[in-house]
């Protein structure tokens, strides 16, 4: 075999030898698969021919057989947190905070970085345990207190809720007195550990920095780290190319007297470099470090297993390429010229900030966070397009949905994968931009919910099934959440829809000044649910990128503070929702556009919303009594647009269906 494998190396003429080839493989099996299952095979060589090809798969096959690790993560194991105490003994510690992040603080992260998983088989996108060595406790926040309960066993980790029961309090209240508490600085924010640091001194303890994370010491099936293709991200998505970013970004820079800014998120070196890759799922980014210097330069640490031949050349001299380990003695240099450095307060960890020990380290935003977020004509353009191809393909969907589910035959499972497949038929798609949460019934009430074989559920006529997913696409990111109902809909059904839906008029048809933030609009979400003395859990809104993450800072709608202004060409989620536990969940989900408004007679600039997805809202569960005459006629002007923009792309049945389906509530016909 490896025989075989050295011929296609040098017929192929690839730099690679065996063991770059073997960690190149192993790599790809670690990294999400995407559309290309055979993508990692231009990083062996740039042509190929079929028997090679096939040859490489079969390579690649046998070690994924015969590797020591799974990809993904195994069942959880009571034995895990036996494991850590015992680790954790040796090393004359007392406890191990374990978060639920990387070295970037992403969301959505590799498999050999979803150590909280591991450790207690919560796999939901955010939260925090502590374990000591008499006591464990898992800390989430609102979305996830149903499905932590479902995933953890309670009796080795006390869920709590991180708002109401914060872990600095728990630290205060349970970290033994003159115990160090081990942290991995390169998962933590200085802000971070500043609250957690306070509860264990209470309590008279201490947090200590570890070298190195002791969960990766007895994670004995620990993935590598990813490996898949960096490819560039062409002009005509993004708007505008790498070296007019840099300099826009490096001339800020040094106006504020910056030397130089590390940016820590991967989001942001794909935005400012246009590069896109697929290191972890749904987010089509290369996991990755730069350091952009006031004069434009930029040092990317990434591995360079990761790149074609195409890369760099268009990059140009200015962007010095790095191995990821050269990160610790780059910043090192940086503290040695004591050189003023911005570093994000939000992703720069604290191991970070440590190795730029003698610099005058500045915390503030990253540099390349409002640039990102304020999309330019291109890409609101392309955020259009993308959304009338997701509109078609949503449309299809739920035509489907309306004709089959009422038969009860369909499951959640099998309305994920008819979702998929509409969406599949778009032109750029890329990958859904988060795992499809497919809720029905009381399913639908778990905010983050995703089905599995052992929960999955037919969806049931008289019950409500929510939907919530969206796609990638080259020219623009979507995310949608419709809820349906399954044949006839109670009175509470409509009454709490309706209030939902009056929440999200309110927010599409908001008007502002300039300088408003998501939190000052947050509550005009809330006004109807707050009227019956209901509430939702989550925020009202969350920013989202072009062909990046789909959740992206830094504004949001939210009741948290925030003093970041919505600005025009921000593209931002509008997304109340109501949740009975056991019962039903309901969230009404569009994308939404800021952008100026010219306002007669207006005395300072003003901005709104445009509403970006193109989704009917189901009128069956409208109570047009309970609403106003303008919200009614809001819904009514929508319906007509989304008919008027989809009806071309759809089959005639399709067709059929959306015309009913986005006929105006005036017509005197019961919803």
């Amino acid at each position: 075999m490896s025989q075989d494998i050295q011929d296609i190396l040098k017929k192929s003429k690839s730099s690679l030898d065996l063991a770059g080839l073997r960690r190149l493989a192993e790599g790809s099996l670690a990294a999400p698969e995407g559309e290309d299952a055979d993508a990692w095979m231009g990083l062996v060589a740039p042509a190929l021919t079929e028997v090679m090809k096939a040859g490489l798969r079969d390579y690649r096959s046998r070690l994924a057989t015969d590797m020591p690790y799974s990809h993904g993560s195994a069942a959880w194991e009571r034995g895990r947190v036996d494991s850590l105490r015992a680790e954790l003994l040796r090393r004359g510690i007392a406890g191990f905070i374990c978060p639920r992040s990387d070295d970037h603080q992403g969301e959505y992260v590799a498999p050999c970085a979803e150590r909280l998983s591991w450790l207690t088989g919560f796999t939901g996108s955010a939260g925090l345990a502590i374990v000591l060595a008499g006591r464990a406790a898992i800390f989430v926040d609102g979305r996830y207190t149903l499905q932590v309960r479902s995933q953890v066993d309670c009796d080795v980790f006390e869920p709590l809720h991180a708002t109401e029961a914060p872990s600095s309090g728990w630290l205060a209240a349970h970290a033994p007195r003159g115990g160090r508490i081990g942290f991995d600085p390169r998962l933590h924010t200085p802000e971070g550990l500043a609250r957690l640091r306070e509860g264990a001194a209470r309590a008279g303890a201490e947090l200590v920095a570890l070298e190195d994370d002791p969960l990766d010491a007895i994670w004995a099936r620990r993935p590598p780290a990813p490996i898949s293709p960096v490819i560039p991200h062409p002009e005509r998505f993004a708007g505008r190319g790498s070296a007019a970013k840099r300099t826009e970004v490096a001339e800020r820079l040094a106006r504020d007297g910056h030397a130089a800014a590390v940016v820590s998120d991967p989001a942001s070196v794909a935005w400012l470099l246009n590069v896109r890759g697929a290191d972890v799922p749904h987010t089509p980014l290369p996991l990755s470090f730069a350091i952009l210097h006031a004069d434009g330069g930029v040092d990317w640490f990434v591995e360079r297993l990761k790149l074609d031949r195409e890369v760099a050349p268009l990059l140009g001299n200015q962007v010095r390429i790095e191995a990821p380990s050269a990160l610790g003695d780059a910043l090192a240099r940086l503290g040695a010229r004591r050189a003023r450095v911005l570093v994000d307060s939000a992703t720069a960890s604290e191991w970070i900030q440590a190795r730029l020990a003698g610099a005058e380290v500045v915390r503030g935003q990253d540099p390349c966070a409002l640039p990102k977020a304020r999309k330019n004509e291109v890409e609101l353009a392309g955020a259009r397009a993308a959304h009338l191809r997701d509109g078609a393909a949503l449309a299809r969907f739920l035509a489907w949905l309306a004709a089959e589910a009422p038969k009860g035959g369909v499951d959640e499972l099998e309305a994920t994968a008819q979702l998929l497949g509409e969406r599949r038929r778009g032109e750029h798609f890329r990958d859904t931009s988060f795992d499809t949460i497919s809720g029905a019934g009381p399913n639908g009430a778990i905010v983050h919910y995703r089905s599995t074989p052992a929960t999955n559920r037919r969806l049931a006529p008289g019950e409500l099934y929510l939907v919530d997913s969206g796609a990638q696409y080259l020219d623009g990111t979507t995310d949608v959440t419709r809820t349906v109902a399954i044949g006839v809909p109670s009175a509470e059904h409509r009454d709490r829809f309706t209030r939902v839906l009056r929440g999200h008029i309110a927010i599409a048809t908001a008007r502002f000044p300039r300088g408003t933030t998501g939190s000052q609009l947050d509550a005009f979400a809330r006004r109807p649910l707050w009227e019956a003395g209901l509430d939702f859990d989550h925020g009202t809104g969350h920013g989202v990128g072009s062909y990046l993450s789909v959740h992206e800072g830094p504004h949001r709608i939210s009741k948290l503070p925030n003093v970041v202004a919505l600005e025009p060409g921000m593209i931002v989620s509008n997304e109340p929702g109501y949740y009975r536990t056991g019962a039903y969940g309901i969230r009404i989900e569009n994308l939404v556009a800021v952008r100026a408004l010219d306002l007669a007679g207006a005395e300072r600039p003003m901005l709104g919303f445009e509403t970006l997805t193109l989704c009917p809202i189901d009128l069956s569960l409208v109570d047009p009594a309970a609403m106003a005459p303008a919200e009614i006629a809001w819904l009514d002007a929508y319906h007509a647009r989304v008919a008027r923009a989809l009806l071309p792309l759809l089959d005639a049945s399709t067709s059929r269906w959306l015309a009913e389906a986005t006929r105006p509530l005036g017509t005197g016909r019961p919803a």
